[in-house]
């Protein structure tokens, strides 16, 4: 809840909170969504490695995971831009997003506690 005001507070327009992959899904079905920060462990289990792979590769979203679990090179799926380490200051979650939001246009480099994936 704290991240979704700072996100609102810095021109974000946070289109939910979801607790697993189910209700991750239905969000991204009823909404445009440029980019979702996503844990990899939800309420439902490990599910979120495959939820961002999925709302990178078919729903066209910019995906970062934000989650206290390492994530091994194996389970880093093509599109998903990178990692960022819980807990993670808003400063660096901020500047991961407009990295990812602007890194195709501009030449911004990320932050240094995000882990992008090649």
């Amino acid at each position: 809840m704290e991240l979704e005001y700072v996100l609102t507070e810095q021109g974000y327009e946070v289109v939910g909170i979801a607790q697993d992959s189910a209700s991750a899904r239905e969000l991204a079905d009823k909404h445009q969504i440029d980019l979702a920060l996503v844990d990899v462990n939800l309420r439902d289990g490990r599910t979120g490695v495959g939820l961002g792979a999925e709302l990178a590769q078919r729903r066209f979203a910019k995906v970062i995971y934000l989650t206290a679990h390492p994530l091994p090179p194996h389970e880093r799926p093509q599109g998903v831009i990178g990692l960022l380490t819980k807990p993670s200051d808003e400063k660096t979650v901020v500047r991961a997003l407009d990295y990812a939001l602007h890194r195709d246009g501009d030449l911004l480099s990320p932050p240094p506690a995000l882990q992008v994936f090649h």
